[in-house]
């Protein structure tokens, strides 16, 4: 039998409107993944949560950096999933040097659907990481973003060959 689980990737302050890079459409992005966090809870499907946070041992870093305010995950996340375990990470690949494989296979999970922020970067690279293969992963496409929108609709053209891309609604009904 499939178990789903959400993951929630990046969704952190620097990414909205005051922070150090804001994004395209992030707030209207954050309205419509915290809606499929709601219908994720109402069909007992989990939700796991990730926040990188950059290395810097790898140098100085322009946001995400430890301990700062735009690091943390956005308010509104947490207080839609208080519960949900999240996974730090450094690298693109929610999978690279995490707890990621371990928390799922603690959920039982067998099938992802994705969303978060940085559409071509973390979000793909994550839903086509080798880690992931394992899953049946599906890309919610409405539930990303990145710093344009000629850039989220180029890289969800190019993962749409990979994997599906679906709006939440028909992902979650």
């Amino acid at each position: 039998m499939s178990r789903r689980a959400l993951l929630v990737i990046d969704l952190q302050n620097d990414y909205f409107p005051g922070g150090k890079f804001p994004l395209w459409n992030a707030e209207a992005t954050l309205d419509r993944t915290l809606q499929a966090m709601d219908r994720a809870r109402a069909q007992g499907i989990p939700v796991v949560l990730v926040q990188h946070i950059a290395d810097s041992r790898r140098g100085p870093a322009p946001f995400f950096v430890e301990g700062s305010e735009g690091a943390q995950l956005h308010p509104r996340v947490r207080a839609a999933a208080p519960e949900a375990p999240v996974v730090v990470k450094a690298f693109a690949d929610a999978f690279h040097q995490t707890e990621l494989q371990r928390v799922l296979a603690g959920l039982g999970v067998t099938e992802l659907l994705i969303g978060g922020m940085m559409t071509q970067n973390c979000v793909t690279h994550t839903a086509i990481s080798k880690a992931a293969e394992p899953y049946a992963v599906s890309i919610l496409g409405d539930c990303c973003t990145t710093v344009s929108e000629l850039l989220h609709a180029i890289a969800l053209g190019a993962v749409a060959t990979r994997l599906p891309v679906l709006p939440a609604a028909e992902a979650l009904g």
